[in-house]
């Protein structure tokens, strides 16, 4: 059996471990499956009322997602007229926010998030133009046009605010993609809770 100064000396010694592992560290502490408190090394960033700059953060909270297709898109075969483009191979769904079938990421919180995409027209003399559609708006653009080119490419990158619950997804806003060989691709994550 241990003594009260030798558990006392294994339980300082246990701390200092962790806080020379924690400290300065956005990402929470796990041991065994339970999530502590995480202290901020910028206590002013945190909300009013919070003077010592701890939160406690969730240990599922990590949200991410990439997506291809493996086909080509064409606006004829769509069912419906959304003009949604749809992705029929899921490479990472951390959280398992993105839908598959509907090809639409639900936000699980408020958050600043980041949504990227590339995508390939199919035919030359054809211009594409693909939205990262918010909520049925607009958010970013991608567009291209050069008559001369069979496979060019438009790709484009952000970072929106989403509140929870917010959708986001891809529109064909005209042209045909090609999908063959995952050339079009639809990635988000969450940067950091809001």
């Amino acid at each position: 059996m241990c003594s009260a100064p030798q558990i006392l000396a294994l339980v300082l010694g246990l701390l200092l471990v962790v806080e020379a592992q924690g400290q300065n560290d956005t990402e929470p502490i796990v041991l065994e499956g339970k999530c502590l408190v995480v202290c901020d090394s910028t206590p002013s960033s945190e909300p009013a009322g919070n003077a010592l700059g701890m939160s406690v953060r969730s240990g599922t909270g990590r949200v991410a997602f990439s997506v291809t297709r493996q086909t080509n898109h064409e606006p004829t075969d769509m069912s419906n007229r959304t003009m949604i483009i749809y992705f029929d191979q899921i490479l990472v769904n951390v959280g398992g926010h993105f839908d598959q079938e509907s090809s639409v990421f639900l936000a699980p919180r408020r958050g600043v998030y980041s949504f990227s995409f590339h995508v390939v027209k199919a035919y030359n003399r054809q211009t594409i133009q693909v939205s990262l559609m918010l909520n049925g708006w607009p958010m970013i653009s991608a567009f291209a046009g050069d008559q001369d080119v069979t496979r060019e490419a438009a790709t484009n990158a952000g970072l929106v605010i989403m509140e929870r619950g917010d959708k986001a997804y891809l529109k064909l806003e005209r042209g045909n993609l090609m999908g063959g060989w995952k050339y079009s691709t639809f990635s988000g994550f969450l940067v950091f809770p809001l």
